[in-house]
């Protein structure tokens, strides 16, 4: 059959549909990794296969890129948000399949996510598609993989990430930093992190500027996050130094205690970020709280 006769289209068509006719064979392979690779979860697969064929996986980009006219000024609706997060949700099981997660990346999927994570409204509509979409981000980094992180890092998620833990909602927060804790636990995602004092300080002031937030709202699984973010800062000489002048003295004095009563793990986090900035002995109270103990 001989291919018709080609159209005069504008730039911006060109370059939607060709992502999607780019992405349109690497979405057909990865739904068949997805479909036939595990039969003990069949209806889950099935399930998808049903979703993923209605909404046709080949338009999905088209899908995604066609709010862009309304993220700024924000005009977003609740049915145009929720259409978008339904691919998205598709998306996240691309991303969280071992056979798929690199193909994924090597298409630079994630980058159709950007623009939602850079959006500042806090209306309902625009939390849910920042939330299905660090969704996506999440299922990459949930694997450790130096390739993902490295990823992750050059097309400078860590900015984005830090802008919804300063004004997303409580769950949009959660996600933002375990994000940013996956990548500190990358040796390549540490030494990126500490590597100057702007980025550094970013990470700590937001990651403080939570904690006092958290003295007000409590929510244990926000603060577990954080607090294994600071640890892990605390691994690096230059940042351990830093912390000394920066760590929120909430984090000192047991204002979390009660929050942490049923956490061995998150206690034995703190105390030992205590012993690593403070450099002293720090001891689990049989209530949560520390006692510290000056070296000699």
């Amino acid at each position: 059959m001989q291919p018709r006769s080609p159209r005069k289209r504008s730039s911006r068509t060109l370059q939607e549909e060709g992502a999607v006719s780019g992405f349109g064979s690497i979405a057909m392979e990865l739904l068949w990794y997805t479909c036939c690779s595990s039969t003990g979860i069949l209806v889950r697969h099935l399930s998808l296969l049903r979703l993923s064929f209605s909404m046709c996986f080949w338009d999905l980009p088209q899908e995604i890129v066609s709010i862009y006219p309304v993220l700024s000024p924000p005009n977003l609706t609740p049915g145009q948000s929720n259409r978008v997060c339904n691919a998205l949700a598709l998306l996240q099981c691309v991303a969280s399949h071992p056979d798929t997660r690199m193909v994924f990346l090597k298409a630079h999927i994630p980058l159709y996510l950007y623009p939602f994570l850079n959006t500042t409204s806090k209306t309902r509509p625009f939390e849910y598609l920042r939330l299905t979409s660090l969704g996506v981000i999440g299922a990459l980094v949930k694997v450790d993989n130096t390739d993902v992180i490295s990823f992750l890092l050059y097309t400078e998620i860590i900015p984005l990430c830090l802008r919804t833990m300063e004004m997303g909602s409580e769950l949009s927060k959660t996600v933002a930093t375990f994000i940013v804790q996956k990548i500190l636990l990358d040796d390549v995602g540490l030494e990126y992190i500490c590597a100057t004092a702007e980025r550094f300080f970013a990470v700590a002031g937001i990651l403080s500027n939570m904690i006092i937030a958290l003295a007000e709202q409590p929510s244990a699984r926000l603060l577990k996050h954080i607090i294994r973010c600071f640890l892990r800062l605390s691994e690096n000489l230059r940042a351990c130094e830093a912390l000394k002048n920066c760590m929120p003295e909430m984090l000192k004095d047991g204002t979390f205690s009660s929050c942490l009563l049923e956490d061995v793990t998150t206690r034995r986090w703190l105390q030992q970020l205590l012993h690593n900035v403070l450099g002293h002995r720090v001891a689990i109270q049989a209530g949560g709280g520390f006692d510290i103990v000056n070296h000699g």
